[in-house]
This record gives structure tokens, sequence and C-alpha cells, in this order.
């Protein structure tokens, strides 16, 4: 497997799911609490040591095949991962200032990022080609 394509399939791991929401929580509380250092460092980290460690320790072909692995394969570009940070910033930029309405708005936004393809289907044409796009870059 490919760094690209670890880089992809270790994002839909349950250990990296589960640190960046875990991480984003904790984060959001400490910014709300104006603790910047401290917020910074709970968001940041922990994601990046988890990444780190999977993508360097973890068979991920399984996820690679699975349909899940299918689904982001096709829908999880670079945009949609820019859609998904974005989504990040408003969340705790409405705890930073303490604008409740931000947090949820933010996260519907990393939703409606992650459900792209579900949402808005790209047609069976440009499906196969964002995998022939794919196969072709990781070759």
């Amino acid at each position: 497997m490919t760094p690209q394509e670890k880089t992809l399939y270790h994002q839909i791991h349950p250990l990296k799911l589960c640190t960046d929401i875990c991480a984003e929580v904790v984060s959001l509380y400490l910014f709300w609490k104006r603790k910047l250092i401290a917020g910074f460092v709970v968001l940041l980290v922990p994601p990046i040591i988890a990444s780190t460690l999977i993508i360097k320790w973890v068979d991920l072909e399984a996820y690679k095949q699975s349909a899940f692995g299918r689904y982001i394969r096709v829908y999880m570009t670079p945009p949609v991962v820019a859609v998904r940070l974005l989504g990040t910033i408003v969340t705790h930029v409405g705890a930073w200032y303490r604008r409740p309405v931000l947090i949820p708005l933010g996260f519907m936004i990393v939703l409606l990022a992650w459900l792209r393809g579900i949402l808005w289907p790209k047609r069976t044409e440009e499906r196969e080609e964002a995998e022939i796009r794919t196969r072709q870059s990781s070759e």
C-alpha cells in the first residue's frame, strides 16, 4: 500500500475516528474556557499521534477493500478535507467567542463533508474516472 493510500484509509480507522472526535470535544471545552494553548495541544497532538501510529503499524488493506474505503476513495478529495477543516474552525471560533450557534453549525459542515457522496453522488462516469485517477496515482 502506498503512503498516499495509507494517508487516505487511516482516516476511517476506528481509533483515528475516536481520537478525532474526542480531541474535538475536549478542545472545544478548552477553547470555551479560553485555554488557547491547551486547546490547540488537545486538538492537534492526539490526532497526529494516532495518525502516525496507524499509518506506520496498522494494515489498512481491509479498510481499503471495504465499502467505506471505496466511498472515501471516490469522495474524500482534498476539497472535501478542506471543508471538514473549515467545519472544525467554525466550531472552535464558536467556542472561543462563546457563540453556541456556531458549534452545531461547524459540526454540520463536517458531517456534510463526510456525507457528500451520499447527498450529492457523482455520476457513474465521474466515479469511474475518479477511481482510475486514484489507481494511476498509486502506481
